[in-house]
């Protein structure tokens, strides 16, 4: 469309000012369906017609204002009630209108605020080159019949114009353009910061909503499948050892229940957004009891710990628990071996944790439509500005060995993580 408008031009919030600097013209009358800036448009003609009529008194050697004088000045006005549709034509419109009421000799004065009103819409409505044209067209038309058709044209015996005052019609001009312009450029610097703003909410619900998604996976697929193999247990056992089977079920019992209370917590969370968890988060030091679950569901767990263990930031111990968890609970569900390796390297800029269990693969590990346990663990040491590796070991097996960097980690961008660690062999993963 021959007056739309630009991009940048978007809705925005915040001081009342801002607010007016980032609005584009006519969003409110967009907003509405129909509305025109009648009061504006009101007050411009009555200052514009009447202070045209006391400009005439101070200028005897102009023709006075009479009708068609007074026409060109509301019809210069009415088109201003068009200016933020059709801003171009406006423009164009009310220099024509100003130039033919300067070539009929009227009274100096108001008439220029037309023409700066009409400008300045289309300037910040991106069309700057029509209002340069307009105010060129008006400055050119005026030098022409002050210097060399004033005597074809009114008021008789009329002689030309001083120079001067060009000088002044020249700033005056120049003055118009620049308030223009600077409008303009600070509605485009508030929508792009407003654009950033957004974008930058997005991407932190983007960030909140996946790491919730990995809390609720690592959680669940853990507690899961240690309630499977139970449940498997306890049937198999029912009858010839109903002790066994009682065991099993106890193991069930309080692995739902240890699920069922950090799912409650991260909904608590999503319900009560700000409130401080009523329970800290896992980290290393719940390692034990990690482990002496994985055994009740037939897995033999091995940890070794190498270097001097030092406090870890609380980020950086929940991503380490939750990526042992997640490695114990793909060995417990997809490896035909019952004995599990865990292997904590604290070194003075990082950690390192490897997990290994030497296999076979299970009937049904290698099927397509996997889960996200090993995404998941991905996800959380790229967003500390570690990397994971995973995949099948040379001499059978399968390996999981992250390494999470202790200072100096930035947190990438999460669109970006995928080209952050390492990639992997064909994976088994909840």
């Amino acid at each position: 469309m021959e007056n739309a408008r630009p991009p940048w031009a978007r809705r925005s919030v915040g001081p009342a000012w801002e607010r007016w600097l980032a609005t584009p013209p006519g969003e409110a009358r967009r907003r509405s369906g129909t509305r025109l800036p009648w009061l504006s448009t009101l007050v411009v003609t009555l200052v514009v017609t009447v202070g045209s009529g006391f400009a005439g008194h101070g200028q005897p050697d102009r023709v006075p204002l009479d009708s068609p004088g007074r026409a060109l000045l509301v019809l210069g006005g009415a088109l201003l009630l068009l200016r933020h549709r059709f801003p171009r034509t406006v423009a164009l419109g009310i220099a024509a209108a100003v130039a033919a009421y300067l070539a009929a000799g009227f009274p100096y004065g108001p008439v220029f605020l037309l023409l700066a009103v009409g400008a300045f819409a289309a300037v910040v409505a991106g069309h700057r080159k029509v209002a340069w044209w307009a105010l060129g067209g008006v400055w050119a038309s005026h030098v022409l019949i002050a210097h060399w058709l004033y005597r074809w044209l009114p008021p008789p015996h009329d002689g030309p114009a001083p120079w001067g005052e060009e000088l002044l019609v020249t700033a005056w001009v120049v003055a118009v353009v620049a308030l223009s312009e600077l409008v303009r450029v600070r509605r485009e610097q508030l929508a792009r910061a407003q654009a950033e703003r957004a974008a930058a909410e997005r991407r932190r619900a983007d960030e909140e909503r996946l790491r919730i998604a990995r809390e609720l996976h690592d959680v669940l697929a853990h507690s899961i499948s240690v309630i499977n193999v139970q449940a498997g247990v306890g049937l198999a056992l029912l009858d010839s050892d109903p002790e066994q089977a009682r065991s099993a079920l106890t193991t069930i019992k309080d692995a739902s229940k240890e699920a069922l209370g950090e799912v409650r917590q991260v909904l608590d969370t999503l319900r009560t957004p700000g409130d401080a968890p009523r329970s800290p988060a896992p980290g290393l030091d719940r390692l034990p009891e990690l482990t002496e679950q994985a055994r009740s569901a037939g897995l033999t767990v091995d940890v070794t710990t190498e270097g001097t263990p030092a406090t870890l930031p609380p980020g950086t111990d929940l991503a380490a628990f939750r990526i042992v968890q997640e490695a114990l609970t793909n060995t417990v569900r997809h490896s035909g071996s019952r004995t599990a390796r865990v292997l904590l390297r604290h070194t003075p800029g990082a950690l390192e944790i490897r997990v290994d269990d030497d296999g076979p693969a299970t009937a049904g590990a290698g099927e397509p439509g996997g889960g996200n346990g090993l995404i998941g663990m991905r996800e959380r040491a790229a967003a500390l500005g570690g990397a994971i590796e995973a995949g099948p070991r040379p001499d059978g097996g399968f390996r999981v060995r992250a390494r999470i960097p202790l200072t100096g980690a930035g947190a990438p961008d999460p669109g970006s993580a995928a080209d952050t660690v390492a990639p992997a062999a064909p994976e088994e993963e909840s």
